[in-house]
C-alpha cells in the first residue's frame, strides 16, 4: 500500500518524506498553535524504514477556512478515523504538549476499538494525563493569549508581530489551547504498548513529577528522559531526540 490516501484524510495527513518501503509508520501530532510543517524537520531526518505521517489540524495553513475543533476527544476522532487507512504496517504515535493527550487518546482508540497495539507512545511536555492543572489561557483576551505564546517560545517571533497574520491564527491558537485546557481523562483499561515521556527541565507546563506519571498509564515498558530547558527544550536537542525515536523505532520494528 504506498499512499492509501482518500480526499477526507488527505486533509489530516501531510507525508512529507514518502517512503513507501517503510516498515512503520510514525504519526507526529502538534502542540497548541502548532501545524504539520512544525514537523518537517523530523520527517526529512528519519531512516528510511520510517515512514513520518504528520497531522494538519483544521484552522490553520491550507486549512484555515475549515470550522475549529476544541476538545481533545472530537480532534482525537476524527485523527484516528484518519488515521486507519494507515494501519497496514505498525503505528507509532509522537505528540508534543497538547499533541501528547492527543496521541494517548488515539492510542486508547486503536487498542479498544481495533485491537491495535501502537509500536509506542512518546510524550513530550505534556503532564500524564490522570494529572490535573486548572488552567485558563483559553479565557484571556488576545493580547493575553499572544504573551503566553511568547512566553513559551514555541512560536516564530516574527508571526507574532505580524497583526493580520495574528488575527488570522490567534482563533485556532485559542480553540486548541481551550481543548488541552479543558481535557478530562477518563479512567480505563490502561495501554498495553511501550510509553515514553520526555519533558524539559524548566517547563512551566509540567513538572518532573507530572510526566513520570505517564507510567501509570500502560502495562507496557515505560521510559522516562529529561532533557535541559523549557517547554519547546525539543528544539535545542533535535538531533538527540530524532536519533532516540529513530532506534526505538528500529528496535521495535525488528520480528
Amino acid at each position: 500500500m504506498n499512499s492509501p490516501l482518500t480526499e477526507h484524510n488527505s486533509l489530516w495527513i501531510r507525508r512529507f518524506h514518502p517512503r513507501p518501503d517503510s516498515h512503520v509508520r510514525l504519526v507526529c501530532l502538534p502542540h497548541a498553535g502548532g501545524s504539520a510543517s512544525f514537523y518537517f524537520p523530523v520527517s526529512r531526518s528519519m531512516p528510511e524504514s520510517v515512514d513520518v505521517l504528520c497531522v494538519q489540524y483544521p484552522g490553520r495553513q491550507d486549512r484555515r477556512t475549515e470550522p475549529l475543533l476544541d476538545s481533545v476527544p472530537a480532534l482525537a476522532d476524527k485523527v484516528y478515523e484518519a488515521l486507519l487507512p494507515w494501519t497496514d504496517r505498525p503505528i507509532a504515535l509522537f505528540g508534543h504538549s497538547m499533541g501528547a493527550s492527543l496521541a494517548y487518546e488515539i492510542a486508547r482508540r486503536l487498542e479498544q476499538e481495533r485491537g491495535i497495539t501502537p509500536a509506542t507512545l512518546i510524550a513530550s511536555g505534556r503532564r500524564a494525563p490522570s494529572t490535573h492543572r486548572d488552567e485558563t489561557v483559553h479565557l484571556r483576551d488576545d493580547d493575553g493569549l499572544v504573551a503566553e505564546m511568547r512566553g513559551l517560545s514555541g512560536t516564530d517571533p516574527q508571526l507574532l508581530g505580524d497583526e493580520d497574520v495574528l488575527r488570522m491564527i490567534l482563533p485556532a491558537i485559542r480553540a486548541d489551547y481551550r481543548a488541552a485546557e479543558t481535557y478530562t481523562w477518563e479512567p480505563g483499561p490502561p495501554l498495553t504498548c511501550p510509553v515514553t515521556c520526555l519533558v524539559g527541565d524548566d517547563d512551566p507546563k509540567v513538572t518532573v513529577e507530572e510526566a513520570a506519571a505517564w507510567s501509570g498509564h500502560t502495562d507496557g515498558p515505560f521510559m522516562l528522559r529529561v532533557f535541559p530547558g523549557g517547554h519547546f527544550f525539543l528544539a535545542r536537542h533535535q538531533t538527540e531526540i530524532v536519533r532516540l525515536m529513530a532506534t526505538q523505532l528500529e528496535v521495535l520494528d525488528r520480528p
